[in-house]
């Protein structure tokens, strides 16, 4: 008979899976404020998986790491992302360059690469979260392709933050994180690179009247 699994371990595969669940839900909303919400709602399952892991290993920077999970990815980014949307009268409705049920065939095949590429690295790996690796890339590989298949530039960017996401619970699956000095830094270029975003829209929209990217091909005319 096979021994029971760990309910650390459970809850921890858990999370992974909400985050793989919202990735997806992430991937087929069409509502701008509704896709932050849910960016929201994926950082602060980042952050219960962490300490999950940060209480079972009692490693200190783990707990540092969910502490500043919760702040930035769960609450301040989506402020400000929040904010953006209404000063800059962002239309609700998002229109993707593919619809939606083809990207989300394309979403499921991406799945299925990421956890067959992340196959053999988990079995490498000793952390309780190993089996998490492969909902890690896959999580990636979802909010890249929310990137590529999206007019909007702040719907991007919240595809950005998300595969930020994916990176950090790919980082805390494989080595129980990154170092704390690393993962500081990180944040500060994120939480920097959103602010000066939001001042980038503001030019786009008083130029073009709107944040659609492929008014920017204007550009090219000049």
């Amino acid at each position: 008979m096979s021994a029971a699994i760990p309910l650390h371990a459970q809850l921890i595969n858990l999370f992974a899976a909400v985050i793989l669940l919202l990735a997806f839900a992430m991937l087929a909303q069409r509502r701008v404020l509704q896709l932050i919400n849910l960016f929201a709602l994926q950082g602060l399952t980042l952050f219960l998986s962490t300490l999950v892991m940060a209480v079972k290993i009692d490693q200190m920077h783990l707990y540092y790491s969910a502490a500043l999970t919760l702040t930035l990815k769960a609450v301040l980014l989506p402020w400000i992302l929040h904010r953006l949307v209404r000063k800059l009268h962002v239309k609700n409705e998002v229109e993707p360059l593919i619809n939606i049920p083809t990207t989300m065939l394309i979403g499921l095949g991406l799945v299925v690469i990421a956890f067959n590429v992340a196959l053999p690295i988990s079995q490498l790996s000793s952390t309780i979260a190993r089996g998490t690796l492969g909902i890690a890339l896959a999580t990636v590989m979802l909010a890249f392709l929310m990137m590529i298949t999206r007019r909007k530039a702040i719907t991007q960017v919240v595809g950005f933050l998300a595969m930020e996401n994916g990176l950090f619970l790919a980082a805390t699956s494989a080595t129980y994180g990154m170092p704390m000095v690393v993962e500081l830094g990180i944040a500060l270029d994120v939480l920097v690179g959103v602010i000066i975003l939001g001042v980038f829209f503001f030019q786009i929209r008083d130029q073009f009247d709107s944040l659609d990217i492929h008014h920017m091909e204007k550009l090219k005319e000049h």
